[in-house]
């Protein structure tokens, strides 16, 4: 299954490599100076060349094998036991319960909480955010 992968991957390279050298060799539509103004079969639904030309048909060819390169590497890490595949995160985190003393009791130690609950009135109240120059820190 390794040897599958490692071929997977170097012929998506491979395909992405070539797609990136013609894509920059082609010319756009509009590349030709003439073609600004009008001249020839340059105005015409596919251009002076033609529907589709060596380059474009390799192109097109080249993405496909890119698009099912990629497909496949998805589907093969997803099948393969321990692959990161097989779920979320949120479905493979471990599950831990809160930690208890042997009575049953939480293990918090005493006297360390609140003796009364705290209300509303005994907190402070929020600072007002500084406006204008006291924003900008001094050196």
């Amino acid at each position: 299954m390794n040897l599958v992968l490692n071929l997977l991957v170097a012929a998506q390279m491979l395909s992405a490599l070539a797609m990136i050298g013609l894509i920059l060799v082609q010319h756009g539509k509009g590349a030709d100076a003439g073609a600004a103004f009008g001249s020839g079969s340059a105005g015409s639904l596919f251009g002076a060349s033609g529907s589709a030309n060596f380059l474009s048909r390799t192109t097109a060819v080249l993405a496909g094998v890119f698009f099912v390169c990629t497909l496949l590497l998805a589907y093969f890490s997803h099948a393969q036991p321990g692959g990161g595949g097989g779920g979320s995160l949120l479905e493979r985190a471990a599950v831990t319960a809160p930690a208890t003393a042997a009575s049953g009791a939480p293990a918090i130690p005493a006297g360390t909480g609140p003796t009364a609950p705290a209300t509303d009135a005994a907190l402070p109240a929020p600072a007002a955010p500084a406006s204008g120059a006291a924003q900008i820190p001094g050196k």
